[in-house]
């Protein structure tokens, strides 16, 4: 599989991991776009949020539930979460995936 987060899961591309339990990974963004912007990723390779929610309910519930730690353990005051689903929306890699942005004031609405 070409997926880049099967291959970081799989252990074959290195990547500073910041959370790692049950089926779920985070780590940091490699292009940031807020001082804390991590990525939280199933284990399980879905291509989309909407395919998480088809088939793995607990799964989606998980990565929004490491969302609140992981925002609690950087001390954001508040935090955005955000999933891209499909290209039109940015979505650049076919492996679902959280982003967990947070450390500086958003704008509405975003993009």
């Amino acid at each position: 599989m070409e997926c880049i987060f099967c291959k970081i899961i799989e252990g074959a591309i290195p990547a500073k991991l910041i959370y790692d339990h049950n089926g779920v990974i985070a780590i940091e963004d490699i292009n940031p776009q807020a001082p804390t912007h991590l990525l939280i990723v199933p284990k399980k390779h879905f291509e989309n949020a909407g395919e998480i929610a088809d088939s793995d309910s607990e799964t989606l519930a998980e990565m929004f539930k490491v969302a609140k730690e992981l925002a609690k353990s950087h001390s954001l005051s508040g935090y955005r979460t955000i999933f891209n689903t499909g290209a039109d929306a940015g979505q650049s890699v076919f492996h679902a995936h959280l982003h967990l942005m947070g450390g500086r004031a958003f704008g509405w609405p975003p993009g």
